[in-house]
């Protein structure tokens, strides 16, 4: 089994990318709403379980912020604004999530087969493990989130859905942590 497939909460941050205003206005429709619903599990879930949490905004003077349903789940987070389509090309952002101890990231967002596409790739290079819930994560097109996930897929990510990411980080039922977060699945 390769390094990283398994998610432990000690060495896993959550990055999500440009889920802005007027960009989540402009996805497929009938995404929108499990996606929203599966981020904010995300972020819910990192911010009990301590997870470090990176969240960016593309060009936010014309794409807006970050949706505030989203930000509540986060918490605290200051975005990183960027204006590349790779999170990576941000300077200092992969020596940020190295000092946080990250090893692997929970990566989500908009869109699959351009920032959040770009981003796992420059990633996977730097050498972490790269975890992409498909549920929360999407593209205007339907296609182009396919093709962007198959891609990501044969390159190396592991491409999961946000129950197994939250299963994989609690690792048990008999706990605090999970009897807070189990009802957000309902």
């Amino acid at each position: 089994m390769q390094d990283g497939v398994r998610l432990d909460r000690k060495h896993t941050a959550l990055l999500v990318v440009d889920v802005q205003e007027r960009l989540f206005g402009a996805m497929d429709p009938e995404q929108r709403a499990g996606m929203l619903r599966n981020l904010k599990i995300l972020g819910s879930c990192a911010r009990r379980l301590g997870m470090p949490m990176v969240v960016t905004e593309q060009y936010p003077k014309g794409l807006g912020h970050t949706l505030p349903e989203v930000r509540e789940a986060l918490g605290p987070v200051e975005p990183v604004s960027k204006v590349a389509f790779s999170c990576c090309a941000v300077e200092g952002f992969t020596d940020r999530l190295r000092q946080q101890g990250t090893r692997v990231v929970v990566l989500a967002g908009l869109e699959a087969h351009v920032c959040v596409l770009m981003t796992a790739l420059d990633l996977l290079v730097e050498g972490f493990a790269v975890h992409i819930p498909g549920d929360a994560t999407a593209s205007r097109i339907p296609q182009n989130c396919r093709a962007g996930l198959r891609l990501l897929r044969a390159e190396g990510a592991i491409i999961t859905t946000t129950e197994t990411v939250l299963f994989q980080l609690l690792g048990q039922a008999d706990t605090d942590d999970f009897r807070a977060l189990a009802p957000l699945l309902k």
